[in-house]
């Protein structure tokens, strides 16, 4: 989970954005004792979600872009 900083209001939506996603798969009042595949699925998923403000790009695709940069510099 991520908590916005108190005054950063740029930061709530995409906060409020990413928790109604994850309400999606995980109503109010549901036990998570024993459920880390479902949760590894989870996250999967929404890391596979094009995001507009990443060029339509999905969070895995840009990290693995920023990595490789990284490398290159590096090298």
């Amino acid at each position: 989970m991520y908590f916005a900083h108190p005054h950063s209001p740029w930061g709530r939506s995409s906060n409020e954005n990413t928790n109604g996603l994850i309400r999606e798969y995980l109503p109010k009042g549901i036990e998570l004792t024993s459920h880390q595949p479902y949760l590894d699925s989870i996250a999967d998923e929404l890391n596979d979600r094009p995001r507009g403000v990443l060029g339509f790009l999905t969070p895995r695709e840009v990290f693995t872009k920023l990595l490789n940069e990284d490398v290159a510099k590096t090298a």
